[in-house]
């Protein structure tokens, strides 16, 4: 075995003939070569974090300090007086430190403007008056376009790297009480008669008055002292201290560009989707990835992309946590219940795409059994969160079994070759849904669950993937997902027989079979596995391909294409649940250091009365436009104030965790934070790189991805607004829900997209009559 061999490389031995020592060269090569790699990635690390630290001035401007320094030095006697008193604390007051003491100066002259510019800079981000306003033409007020230039001039002065505007970004402000608990209020109107909403506002006021004082006191401490009041907490409450499963609950997937389909050999695929994860990760160690400007202005904080790879949520009885390695020289494959770990370095490179293509093909021709327990025992990554951490303490601390859970942790990342085609058919959509499905769910134990993600390749080379939550938000493996899928369009790495294009220049490390001792191990993955099929048999997804419209017409309606299609699930789902439901819909906060999310609530009074206008057939044309447009601008305006630090419920869920943390009990936030989400939406976001051109690659966007639903009883819709006549939607639903269907919903979902058009055309046609 590889691992036997490697531990007997280097050995010595006392006899009484003097030392006997032992050792492999060529293992002692690979050891040198590693420390090198490793030195050379810490003096990378350093040079960089040199260059963030002093952004955005570029290095070359401290040289230009020191010549104006020594210039004055030499042509202005009154200047010589400023590096004298500097020379008093050196050792000589020759030449050479006479030299010494303008650089010293320089340096300080340099440091504090750069300083200066960088808080400039930092204060500048803190408006937020730009986001609230038209982008073009005369709406935009003088202080913005002064504001925006002032940007653009602090900026780019030097390239940014992947980190450098995380000293600017400004913290994440914490809103007054009595602020948000008027926007709370106004929210839950629609959802509450009357007698219902006069006491949520009696409950309101007491809660504000009252222990809300000494609740928020406490946060403002947080958010002085913390770099985000918000994130942490976020993190460890809602991810890390859930003891419920993974699967469905928390992970969710992303498909592939099912337009295209560069090849139909699988391991010619996974090679290629493999090698471009690692140069994406080599962009994020080396700080090259271009960080990502709102309207090429504003950054938005780049904290999250530091845990794409080499990361693992490790259980814990109590709470799970978030392990990242810095580095990693392999992955991990799952094929036919068998896992192997992969190395994807040699002679201190990455492995070409035909290299890789080589090693993944090994592991498909291998014909080995799995050993007992091997093929399920990543169900237990999918289930109960306690039952894991003790089946991992128990029975996973040492051995073979520890060497093999390492392995799959340490790992850059999982990749799971299914034995089963991801299909795409226009005129059969349960093929799309199974797609979906088997990304989100497998079959319950070929994902481990844990990971960052798990990269997924269909046997027809078809590609998806299943990601954690707890580390990032989706926004963030979107960005990976979009760079794949341009980048392989782009370079085009196959040649006409459908194998990756080159011949390898030396033969790849082979695969090593990890090794399992499971057998006392069988009844706790038997558990889990139990587990983890009633919520795959559970889960509900029909994926909708809507193309009658897209963005573009959108657009001519003059309204935000997200609140468009928000208005529509508030329509569809009046129509499907004969009422309104508390709805969630996910926004960013990475304007802000270590932002997140934020909630908005698209159920407002505005949509709810133009969902009523309608089913009413006595509401003329004009004004459910007028209404339409009312609900589609409140709609845009609290997704601003939710980027902008304004939301409702991140600010509430943090006051209830310091009322947790004094034992104070609040039956406001105790009725808040019960409050169920029956409606759960996510836009997936797309055009974050700068490889992204629909117009040269129209075929290349993602069909998205999604997540399962948050209540029992409620739906998971995510979208992605794929072009100019198409929108994806995930629509996810539990089966054992009288409440619900995700088909059924989905045909609501079409029916309410269609009618908003018919009610567009209509008024455009009534429009045009009136001025003819």
């Amino acid at each position: 075995m590889a691992e036997a061999h490697s531990a007997v490389a280097f050995s010595f031995s006392i006899t009484h003939e003097g030392w006997d020592v032992n050792f492999d060269r060529e293992v002692l090569h690979l050891v040198w070569a590693s420390g090198i790699r490793s030195w050379k990635k810490r003096l990378a690390r350093f040079k960089n974090n040199v260059r963030n630290g002093v952004f955005p001035a570029p290095l070359q401007s401290l040289w230009a300090m020191m010549g104006i320094v020594l210039a004055l030095r030499y042509a202005n006697n009154s200047f010589i007086k400023y590096t004298d008193i500097i020379l008093q604390w050196l050792p000589g007051t020759s030449y050479i430190w006479q030299i010494v003491s303008c650089f010293i100066l320089s340096l300080t002259f340099w440091l504090i403007l750069i300083y200066i510019v960088r808080y400039t800079f930092k204060l500048m981000l803190m408006y937020k008056g730009w986001m609230y306003e038209s982008r073009g033409g005369h709406k935009v007020s003088l202080k913005t376009k002064l504001w925006g230039l002032g940007i653009k001039l602090l900026s780019s002065k030097s390239k940014p790297l992947l980190y450098s505007y995380q000293g600017s970004l400004p913290k994440l402000p914490l809103p007054p009480v009595n602020e948000t608990m008027k926007r709370y209020l106004k929210s839950v109107r629609p959802l509450m008669n009357d007698s219902e909403f006069e006491s949520m506002i009696k409950l309101a006021r007491e809660f504000e008055k009252g222990i809300a004082v000494k609740l928020q006191r406490y946060l403002w401490l947080k958010s002085w002292w913390s770099s985000n009041y918000v994130s942490d907490w976020w993190e460890e409450y809602v991810y890390l201290r859930s003891r419920t499963p993974l699967i469905v609950n928390s992970n969710f997937y992303g498909t592939d560009a099912i337009m295209l389909h560069s090849t139909p050999i699988q391991a010619a695929r996974a090679a290629m989707i493999i090698w471009q994860c690692l140069q994406y990760r080599r962009l994020i160690e080396r700080q090259e990835l271009e960080p990502i400007r709102v309207q090429g202005l504003v950054p938005l904080c780049s904290w999250q992309y530091e845990r794409i790879f080499n990361t693992t949520r490790v259980p814990g009885a109590v709470s799970d946590k978030i392990v990242h390695y810095n580095d990693s020289r392999h992955i991990v494959v799952y094929h036919a219940g068998r896992y192997f770990k992969v190395i994807i370095y040699s002679q201190n490179r990455i492995l070409h795409p035909c290299e890789i293509e080589e090693q993944i093909q090994s592991i498909l021709d291998n014909t080995e059994k799995p050993y007992t327990g091997e093929e399920k025992v990543a169900a237990l990554t999918a289930a109960d969160r306690t039952h894991w951490a003790n089946t991992r303490t128990q029975y996973f601390f040492k051995g073979i079994n520890r060497q093999s859970l390492d392995a799959i942790e340490k790992a850059a990342f999982v990749v799971t070759l299914d034995e089963v085609p991801y299909e795409y058919d226009p005129e059969n959509s349960k093929k799309l849904d199974e797609f979906g499905r088997i990304l989100m769910t497998g079959k319950g134990y070929d994902r481990w669950f844990d990971k960052s993600f798990t990269l997924c390749i269909g046997s027809n080379g078809r590609v998806g993937f299943n990601a954690e939550h707890s580390w990032a938000d989706a926004a963030v493996m979107s960005h990976l997902w979009e760079f794949i899928i341009f980048d392989e369009a782009e370079k085009s790495g196959y040649q006409e027989n459908g194998h990756t294009k080159g011949s390898p220049e030396l033969e790849p490390p082979k695969p090593i079979r990890l090794q399992w001792n499971l057998d006392p191990v069988l009844e706790a993955i038997e558990k889990s596995y139990q587990v983890s099929l009633a919520l795959v048999n559970d889960i509900d997804l029909r994926i909708l391909a809507f193309n009658d419209y897209g963005k573009g017409f959108m657009k001519t309606a003059k309204v935000s294409p997200d609140a468009f299609i928000q208005m529509a699930l508030q329509l569809a789902y009046y129509r499907d649940a004969g009422k309104f439901s508390l709805t969630y819909e996910a926004s960013m906060t990475r304007l802000y250091r270590e932002g997140r999310t934020e909630t908005v609530r698209p159920c407002t009074l505005e949509s709810s009365t133009w969902v009523k206008s309608m089913l009413d057939p006595n509401v003329d044309t004009n004004k459910r436009i007028n209404l339409l447009r009312q609900a589609c601008a409140t709609h845009q305006r609290g997704y601003q104030d939710a980027m902008c630090g304004k939301g409702i419920d991140r600010h509430l869920f943090c006051l209830y965790v310091v009322s947790k943390y004094l034992e104070v009990e609040s039956p406001f936030l105790n009725k808040v934070l019960s409050e169920p989400w029956r409606l759960s939406t996510s836009q997936t976001p797309h055009g974050q790189t700068t490889q992204f051109d629909l117009r040269k690659f129209p075929n290349c966007i993602s069909a998205g991805g999604g997540f399962g639903p948050v209540a029992n009883d409620g739906y998971g819709v995510s979208y992605i607004i794929a072009g100019e006549n198409l929108v994806f939607f995930h629509i996810s639903s539990k089966k054992s829900s009288p409440h619900t269907d995700s088909n059924r919903f989905a045909i609501r979902i079409k029916e309410a997209l269609n009618d908003m058009k018919s009610l567009h055309d209509d008024w455009n046609r009534s429009t045009k009559n009136v001025s003819s």
